[in-house]
Protein backbone atom coordinates (compact mmCIF):
# COMPACT_ATOMS: atom_id res chain seq x y z
CA UNK A 1 0.00 0.00 0.00
CA UNK A 2 1.09 3.66 -0.81
CA UNK A 3 -0.17 6.98 0.05
CA UNK A 4 1.23 10.17 -1.11
CA UNK A 5 1.25 13.75 1.71
CA UNK A 6 1.94 17.14 0.36
CA UNK A 7 3.79 20.13 2.40
CA UNK A 8 3.80 23.59 2.18
CA UNK A 9 7.74 23.34 2.06
CA UNK A 10 10.72 20.86 1.46
CA UNK A 11 11.76 20.92 5.56
CA UNK A 12 8.45 20.76 6.73
CA UNK A 13 8.40 17.41 4.54
CA UNK A 14 11.57 16.33 5.74
CA UNK A 15 10.15 17.22 9.51
CA UNK A 16 7.11 14.81 8.63
CA UNK A 17 10.19 12.30 7.62
CA UNK A 18 11.72 12.78 11.26
CA UNK A 19 8.26 12.50 13.23
CA UNK A 20 7.56 9.39 11.14
CA UNK A 21 11.03 7.45 11.78
CA UNK A 22 10.18 7.76 15.87
CA UNK A 23 6.75 6.19 15.19
CA UNK A 24 8.21 3.06 12.62
CA UNK A 25 11.39 2.62 14.75
CA UNK A 26 8.76 2.33 17.75
CA UNK A 27 6.59 -0.47 16.17
CA UNK A 28 9.99 -2.08 14.67
CA UNK A 29 7.98 -1.18 10.86
CA UNK A 30 9.56 1.09 8.95
CA UNK A 31 7.80 2.23 5.41
CA UNK A 32 10.01 2.90 2.36
CA UNK A 33 9.91 6.86 1.59
CA UNK A 34 10.64 8.57 -1.23
CA UNK A 35 11.14 12.37 -1.31
CA UNK A 36 10.76 14.67 -4.12
CA UNK A 37 10.75 18.46 -2.94
CA UNK A 38 7.61 18.89 -0.89
CA UNK A 39 6.28 15.43 -1.71
CA UNK A 40 6.73 12.58 0.26
CA UNK A 41 5.52 8.98 -1.08
CA UNK A 42 5.12 6.05 1.50
CA UNK A 43 4.87 2.34 1.00
CA UNK A 44 4.27 -0.13 3.34
CA UNK A 45 4.24 -3.76 3.22
CA UNK A 46 5.88 -6.70 5.17
CA UNK A 47 8.29 -8.01 3.08
CA UNK A 48 8.90 -10.81 4.98
CA UNK A 49 5.14 -11.91 4.24
CA UNK A 50 5.03 -10.87 0.72
CA UNK A 51 1.71 -8.76 0.95
CA UNK A 52 0.31 -6.44 3.02
CA UNK A 53 -0.40 -7.47 7.19
CA UNK A 54 -2.41 -6.39 10.03
CA UNK A 55 1.10 -4.30 11.01
CA UNK A 56 0.90 -2.74 7.45
CA UNK A 57 -2.15 -1.01 8.78
CA UNK A 58 -1.60 -0.28 12.31
CA UNK A 59 1.40 1.87 11.01
CA UNK A 60 -0.14 3.37 8.46
CA UNK A 61 -3.25 4.34 10.55
CA UNK A 62 -0.49 6.02 13.03
CA UNK A 63 1.13 7.74 9.94
CA UNK A 64 -2.01 9.42 9.27
CA UNK A 65 -3.07 10.33 13.06
CA UNK A 66 0.75 12.27 12.58
CA UNK A 67 -0.53 14.37 9.65
CA UNK A 68 -3.34 16.03 11.47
Amino acid sequence: MSKSFEFDTFMSGIEFINRLAKVAEGKQHHPDIHVRYTTIKLSIQTHSAGGITRKDFDLAASIDRMKD
